[in-house]
């Protein structure tokens, strides 16, 4: 087995979120549908990007790339593979990634399309009305995969929404190979519940032929599935399927189960769920930590809903506090 130089490696969309106060009647005039996701081409992001007002902020986003900045938050060794282009939102993905510790050397793309972007406009009432342009996060290939990174990762880590594109599926599945050669686990995240309906008979077998070890799903996706509205049904088929499968549950908490055994935890109380936006992610770093660092099923349940409380409370899908001091005060230092 390749000496370990990561706890966790993940592998997904690498995507610059800008987000944007705005007025409601800006929502109108750009021809947007309020509290919508848009998918927009190149030329409209660019239109989109320039006519975005004053106040904005940027940070890296993308699930996976979150899992990594949560990962490195509490105090573990990210890595994450991901493409960007040469251009100035690229910088902007990897100097996030570079400052919070998280090694990223995905080859950039150049003279071709741009980089990913979710651009997000919040009006007064909250509501955010969100335009994504996913350019060159969608040109992933299994060149972009490299043996001696996924082989030194104790948990490589990948998302769903991989599975869209057809050369980054290739790579998703050269990563898991990749993994078990050296004797390492391979993770995905159903990512969501529209994803899993137009790839359920991929991800089935994805599971059942042990391709993926460890799987991650809320309860919808879970429910998405297997096709059933029983919660109890859907946790024994994935028990049947699943060498581990970690599932939340809100502001029930999660559950894991491994070899017919059902591990579940509460949720930690907050105040108020400021934006829910990146709480599947953090959830992911902290049980994905603690499986790597070798906790028990409990403990890497309860640090990872403890990331996911703390990103909840606040907007934004990235920790604003130091995660790894916030584990130690719960006594969950991994």
């Amino acid at each position: 087995m390749t000496q370990t130089r990561f706890d966790v490696l993940t592998i997904g969309n690498a995507i610059v979120d800008i987000i944007a106060p705005v007025e409601d009647g800006f929502i109108g005039r750009e021809g947007m549908s309020k509290g919508i996701m848009h998918l927009i081409d190149g030329e409209r992001a660019e239109a989109l990007h320039a006519a975005m007002p004053p106040g904005r902020r940027q940070v890296s986003g993308g699930s996976a790339g979150n899992t990594a900045a949560g990962v490195a938050s509490l105090g573990g060794r990210a890595a994450f593979v991901g493409k960007v282009a040469d251009d100035g939102l690229g910088d902007v993905f990897a100097e996030d990634l570079s400052a919070l510790g998280v090694h990223y050397s995905t080859a950039r793309l150049r003279d071709s399309v741009r980089t990913a972007r979710c651009m997000i406009f919040v009006t007064e009432d909250g509501e955010r009305t969100m335009n994504t342009y996913l350019g060159a996060c969608h040109q992933l290939t299994e060149a972009d995969i490299v043996e001696a990174e996924i082989g030194a990762a104790a948990i490589t880590y990948m998302e769903g929404f991989l599975w869209d594109p057809v050369e980054a599926k290739k790579a998703f599945v050269r990563a898991a190979h990749y993994a078990h050669k050296h004797e390492r686990a391979a993770a995905f995240t159903l990512s969501d519940p529209f994803c899993v309906d137009r790839f359920r008979p991929e991800f089935l077998d994805l599971i059942r032929s042990r391709t993926i070890d460890y799987v991650f799903a809320n309860i919808h996706e879970l429910k998405s599935l297997y096709q059933t509205e029983d919660l109890g049904e859907a946790v024994r088929a994935i028990a049947a399927d699943a060498e581990l499968a970690a599932i939340t549950m809100g502001a029930d908490g999660a559950m894991a189960i491994h070899k017919g055994e059902v591990v579940s935890v509460p949720a930690f109380a907050i105040d108020k769920v400021v934006d829910a936006t990146g709480a599947g992610d953090l959830f992911a770093s902290g049980f994905l930590l603690g499986m790597a660092r070798g906790q028990s099923l409990e403990s890497a349940l309860s640090t990872g809903c403890l990331a996911a409380s703390e990103v909840i409370s606040h907007i934004g899908a990235r920790p604003e506090c130091d995660l790894a001091a916030l584990t130690r005060q719960h006594g969950l230092a991994v």
